[in-house]
């Protein structure tokens, strides 16, 4: 595993590990002693960087709860000191989307309660879940920085932030990264790149695989769960999506081909080669796809073969891929 530097000095693994889809979106939850060996896995192979929050939660067979950040906490207990934890407040799901809220008094109920689903008294990375509308970003960002003063946790970061919030957010207590969804299929925050090389903010990027599609391990014949899996309603896995993908699925397979790796592998090393300060965190909930994302930090992409990719991506057809929840008030 190869590690990088967020904002001015956190250093985490280039590849960490996702662990939202083990409760949430992804199906029924898993078993949280598989997901726990899963994590310890992810540890012993060099990952440092895990990411939870506090609205992934699933429902267990018995009706109760299972919340990420209890499992990811637990899991991580052994390791505390040698693992960065993120996790993030301000949002919670509806029906129909994401309700945002980031008052100070509801970051600062948040905060604890994380602590105590995590089991820790500090929490390395805090993001604001997603921008509220409602809230100046001067505002939170004085929060945060009330939180760093009183140790709770160590650097905040925003998720999905725009230009003009972070910077506004910037000035008044610095950000060390923003979390904002990110792939081959989906680069519409590519005009962030001069700004964070600016300000010093890293980037981590999720959804690096745009959901997972970007494995080429699905075709038009995958099935989700539908009540509980969000990629059985993404529209980069509908039969259609698939057909109007076919032309970047090959361009992975023969640009791994090349490379001696995977089309996931590919996917991941394409945005670690094309910007230094930029992490990915791919969910997973299987060992074997564990090792091959941890494989992608390897890969060394050229200038020229970076510009050929972008050539190929920039004038090809793709589908619509999944952008996120709407954002509800």
């Amino acid at each position: 595993m190869k590690y990088r530097t967020l904002g001015g000095d956190l250093t985490v693994s280039a590849i960490g590990l996702g662990c939202m889809g083990m409760t949430h979106a992804f199906g029924a939850p898993s078993d949280s002693r598989e997901m726990t060996k899963l994590i310890h896995e992810a540890v012993e192979l060099g990952y440092t960087m895990f990411d939870t929050a506090e609205c992934y939660t699933g429902t267990l067979p018995d009706g109760s709860t299972a919340y990420n950040e209890e499992l990811v906490g637990a899991a991580l207990a052994p390791y505390r000191k040698n693992v960065i934890i993120a996790t993030k407040c301000g949002v919670r799901h509806a029906q129909d989307g994401l309700i945002t809220d980031s008052r100070p008094e509801t970051i600062r109920r948040s905060v604890e309660g994380s602590l105590k689903r995590l089991g820790t008294d500090y929490i390395d990375l805090y993001y604001q879940h997603r921008i509220d509308p409602d809230v100046e970003p001067e505002t939170v960002a004085g929060t945060m920085a009330q939180l760093i003063k009183e140790g709770k946790i160590r650097y905040w970061g925003i998720s999905e932030a725009n230009e003009e919030y972070l910077r506004r957010a910037h000035a008044v207590c610095p950000v060390t990264a923003i979390q904002n969804r990110y792939s081959m299929m989906a680069r519409w925050h590519e005009s962030l790149f001069c700004t964070l090389e600016e300000l010093r903010i890293g980037y981590v990027a999720f959804s690096p695989l745009a959901n997972g599609f970007l494995s080429a391990k699905y075709d038009e014949r995958s099935s989700f769960e539908q009540e509980t899996d969000y990629r059985s309603r993404m529209p980069q896995f509908s039969a259609e999506g698939v057909k109007q993908n076919q032309e970047l699925l090959a361009l992975l397979e023969k640009t791994g081909e090349e490379k001696h790796a995977t089309p996931a592998q590919i996917s991941l090393a394409w945005m670690l080669c094309r910007q230094p300060n930029l992490v990915a965190i791919p969910g997973t909930r299987k060992s074997e796809r564990l090792r091959e994302n941890a494989g992608a930090a390897e890969i060394e992409l050229s200038p020229e073969e970076l510009a050929r990719i972008d050539c190929a991506l920039n004038h090809m057809e793709m589908s619509a891929v999944f952008g996120g929840a709407k954002i509800i008030r």
